[in-house]
């Protein structure tokens, strides 16, 4: 993965076919998806259960570029390496996951993964300039993590563009997950964010045997911005 901070579209596939995973990952990549972004729940950290290493792992031959994966688990430390193992380029922890993110953000270094720092919508941004030595990726939650499909939280904004100004020169992307639209994108785009999370903005309408739908809904939200 080289640095660049070009706009870059990474729909979720917590909002894809689960029957058809690899179908859907090689889809949106030919529709033009710059990454693909698995959201890993937890049932505890958040109220959701989703995917595990395994299903990483299934997936990965079928993504030719990044495979982008958000972990909203507690403890972290103890997956990181699977995750790794199954073939993550990127793994973003949450700085409210565990009290020693510092040291989740250096092991999952370690792995040869990038490290992605994720906060909550209630989460102020004090804290990250300590950490932005560590950190290839900063996630802006737009929404409270647990689920696809909830409304945009206007007050992010804000703190995206605070974030871009602490982050300065240093090559860090920042991140928005949760309420991607074309209405919401350029918002976020304006303030200083570069990647996109987009769940059903993307998915919606289309299908594996569909697949344009999801060309025509990553199109409208690089026009948005």
């Amino acid at each position: 993965m080289t640095f660049d901070r070009s706009l870059k579209i990474a729909p979720s596939i917590l909002s894809a076919d689960f029957a058809n995973f690899g179908a859907e990952c090689r889809a949106i990549e030919a529709q033009g998806a710059d990454w693909v972004h698995v959201d890993v729940m937890d049932g505890h950290f958040v109220p959701n259960l989703t995917f595990g290493p395994a299903t990483c792992k299934a997936i990965r031959p079928h993504i030719k570029g990044v495979m982008d994966v958000h972990l909203m688990i507690a403890p972290v430390e103890t997956y990181i390496q699977a995750y790794a193992d199954a073939g993550a380029d990127v793994i973003t922890a949450h700085l409210e996951a565990g009290p020693h993110i510092h040291r989740t953000l250096q092991a999952i270094r370690a792995t040869g993964a990038k490290a992605g720092l994720a906060l909550n919508p209630g989460t102020g941004i004090e804290a990250v300039e300590y950490l932005l030595d560590l950190t290839d990726l900063i996630c802006v939650m737009t929404v409270n993590p647990g689920f696809g499909g909830q409304s945009f939280i206007h007050s992010q904004v804000e703190k995206v563009r605070k974030l871009r100004a602490m982050i300065g020169d240093r090559p860090i992307h920042i991140e928005i997950d949760g309420g991607v639209t074309p209405e919401t994108a350029p918002l976020v785009v304006a303030a200083g964010a570069d990647v996109l999370v987009a769940g059903s903005a993307v998915f919606k309408g289309g299908s594996v045997d569909r697949p344009e739908v999801y060309g025509q809904n990553i199109r409208a939200i690089r026009a948005s911005v």
